[in-house]
This record gives structure tokens, sequence and C-alpha cells, in this order.
């Protein structure tokens, strides 16, 4: 059922109203003696995951007695990032999830589903697997908090993707993965049901129910001036309240564009994005707005590593983002990405497929990535300091603007809140 819901393309919710809305869904789900709560981790500080969480422990006090951030396949939060998304919480309360070996399996969805759902593309069972604690940590509450946004794994993300990759095992995230990547992505951007949430709303249905979850989802877009706007807030514990703000993303986060796109300049916040991991959300979320023979440049000014797993990392520098064709190939001959199908669906999800160029421009410290190293894996790299004179990030507004010199780019402040595309490549 929904505990609360709020949400308009018009509205911007305040913190005050964020804390009144989750306060007023907790008063309706009842006392609890044991809450987990599983938040994002600072990837996603734009969701106002981070501050909910304070609220919910200003609720709950000493009854919220662990903090789990759903790292999925990224690095543990650092002490700074855990006092800035999340004031006044104590630092005990948190927990490291390790996706290799901290988890147990709930259940197996039979290889027929997986089939069936792909149409052929893959055959496998799939373990929904979780971080043990939500299984054995006897809680009568597990608050799943987090941003609804379109997402290029599962078409939107949160809900139950909270729970089954930001927890999940490596087995559960690299297969999950795969049958996005073998579906494709393209046909499932921006929509809230497709091939990977049929798969984890089977593992909720069938293997889940016992689980305590209330889903607390956020929608944020960014307003006129580009400054983040909160525009809806959603919590209950079943898929409607998840299809309710996936409604209210698409009207607040998708950009159908007038033309094809011939040349992009996205920003990188360097707080926020330091690996082609999560960089290459420039791409998920533009090459369907991308124009043939494009150019699209990705200023990362923190880029200093590739994978933020350092087995994916080594894979991603062994194989690079050549394209389907040629990553569907490496999967069938070497056993080390066999092994992870998440690693190969990310090298097909960050190619261009040869449509477009990628000019990656890190910052010149020594930590981050070099020219030879961005350039072999099928990007290309640029002068952060030279083109950053010509685009200025804090000069440029969101959308298309015009050059001195008369060439038109488009710019995006942060390709984590938005999709891209134009009508001929999105039905």
């Amino acid at each position: 059922m929904i505990y609360f819901e709020k949400g308009s393309p018009q509205f911007v919710l305040s913190g005050q109203d964020l804390k009144e809305g989750l306060f007023t869904a907790l008063d309706r789900i009842g006392e609890k003696k044991k809450v987990l709560a599983i938040p994002p981790d600072y990837t996603r500080l734009p969701s106002n995951a981070g501050i909910l969480t304070s609220f919910a422990y200003q609720y709950y006090k000493e009854k919220l007695t662990n903090i789990l951030p759903a790292l999925g396949t990224h690095s543990p939060m650092t002490d700074a990032q855990i006092q800035h998304m999340f004031p006044n919480v104590p630092r005990n309360l948190f927990r490291d999830h390790d996706w290799r070996n901290d988890v147990i399996t709930l259940g197996t969805v039979p290889s027929s589903y997986v089939e069936e759902i792909s149409e052929g593309k893959v055959s496998f069972d799939w373990p929904a697997q979780v971080n043990r604690l939500l299984k054995e940590g006897g809680f009568d509450l597990i608050l799943s908090l987090g941003q609804v946004v379109p997402h290029e794994v599962v078409g939107m993300a949160n809900y139950n993707k909270n729970i089954f990759v930001g927890t999940g095992g490596s087995e559960g995230i690299n297969k999950s993965h795969f049958v996005g990547a073998a579906y494709g992505m393209e046909r499932m951007m921006g929509r809230a049901n497709t091939p990977v949430r049929k798969l984890f709303n089977y593992a909720t249905e069938h293997f889940a129910q016992d689980l305590p979850i209330v889903y607390v989802q956020t929608v944020v877009g960014v307003d006129g001036e580009g400054k983040l706007a909160t525009r809806g807030l959603f919590i209950g514990d079943d898929f409607e309240v998840f299809t309710k703000a996936a409604e209210l993303s698409l009207k607040v986060n998708f950009d159908m564009v007038e033309k094809p796109l011939k040349k992009v300049v996205v920003w990188l916040d360097p707080t926020e994005f330091k690996s082609t991991w999560l960089g290459n959300k420039s791409i998920y979320r533009t090459r369907m707005a991308m124009a043939d023979g494009g150019e699209l440049i990705v200023l990362a000014p923190a880029l200093k590593e590739f994978g933020e797993d350092h087995q994916i990392d080594k894979l991603i520098r062994k194989y690079g983002y050549f394209g389907t064709a040629a990553t569907l190939k490496a999967v069938a001959d070497n056993e080390d990405l066999q092994a992870n199908l998440g690693a190969a669906a990310h090298l097909i999800h960050g190619s261009s497929e040869g449509r477009f160029s990628v000019t990656y421009c890190p910052g010149k410290n020594p930590e981050n990535l070099s020219s030879e190293e961005i350039e072999s894996v099928g990007f290309n790299w640029g002068d952060l300091d030279e083109i950053t004179k010509k685009y200025d990030p804090k000069k440029l507004k969101n959308g298309f603007n015009q050059q001195p010199d008369g060439e038109e780019i488009f710019f995006i402040s942060n390709p984590a809140l938005g999709l891209w595309a134009h009508s001929d490549r999105f039905e």
C-alpha cells in the first residue's frame, strides 16, 4: 500500500516537506522495534536519500540500529562522505556492503522465465541475492530509500533494484546487468516494466515476501536555473508506489530533443564522478539523442579509474568500450568476462557503437587517467583546460547554447538526473 505520495512537475519540496511526508508515512506504518535503513551511496547524493535517512534516525532514534548503503559494486563510502550525506547520524550505524562475500541467496528464478522475459536473448538461472543482514538481522522494518530516475540497466532506477543490486551479490548483479545489455539498453531506458524489472519483481513476489521493506522514493529534477529541485516523494511497500514515481520521473527527467544532437558537452561533478563506471552515464543517457557522426565531450576533472571495483577496472582496461559485437565475442572467448557478465554489460552500455565519438577530458593530476589510458579503451582524450576555455561549464546553461563563433552545442550539467532522446530513436 501507499503510505504517502506527493508529486508534480511543478512542485518544489523543501527539506521540511520531506520530513513531514516521511513522518506522516512512518506514523501510518506504526510502531517498530528494530529498523534497518538502505540508502544509496554518495554517487546518488542529489537523491535527497541522505537527508531522508537523517530524518528517519530522528524519528526512530536508537531503534534505527543499522544503515547499509546500497553500494552494489561501488567503493565503500569515506567518513567525509558519510558525514556530508547523512548529517547528525552516528558513524557507528553504518555498514559496508561486500557484494562478493556478505550475501545470501533467497531463491532462484528459473532459466525458463529468464529466457521468456529476455525474448530468448539469454537463458540461465538467476539467484536473488541480498546482504545477509536483511534476512538475519531480525528487523521489523527495512526502509529502502532512493531516487527514481531513468536508468541504463533496469529502465528506471530504484524500488527493488536498490535491494537486489544495491545489496546484491556478484552472480545476481552480473547476470541481471547482462540480461539488460543482451535485451537492449535503448529498448529499456525510461520504461518502468522491463525484463530486468520483471526479474526483480519475480524475486520480490516469490522470495522476499517476509522482508518488511518499505520504499521511500524521491523524484529530483533541475529547475530553469540549473539547480536541483525535488519534485516528488512516494512512500509505500508495493509496485504501485514505484510506478507512480516512475510516471512523474518521465515528466521531470526525460527530455525529448527537437533534433539529433551534433555536439554535446557533459559536466561530471568531481565530488560524484571519479570513474567511467559512473561517468559513462554521459553516454548511456545521451546516446538516443546523439546524431550519427556527432561528438560527445565529457568534462571529467576527477576521473582517476575505469571501474570502482579493482577486478572490473582490470577487465575494462583489457577489453575496452568497442561495441556489442566485440564484447559478445570477448565473452564467448574469455572466461574472465564470462565470470563477470556485469562488466561485459557495462562495456556494451559504454560504447557509442561507432555512431559518434566520445572525448573524455580528465584533469591533469597525477592520479587521473592519462591520455594513453583513455585512448586504449576506445575513447578520445581531450585537454580539460583547453576545452573548458571554449566550453566553460560555469557559463553554459542546460540545453542548447550558441557559442560566440556560431557553433551550437547542447550542455548537460549532471547526466545522472535525466534521459535525452530524439523521437527517431525512442519508441
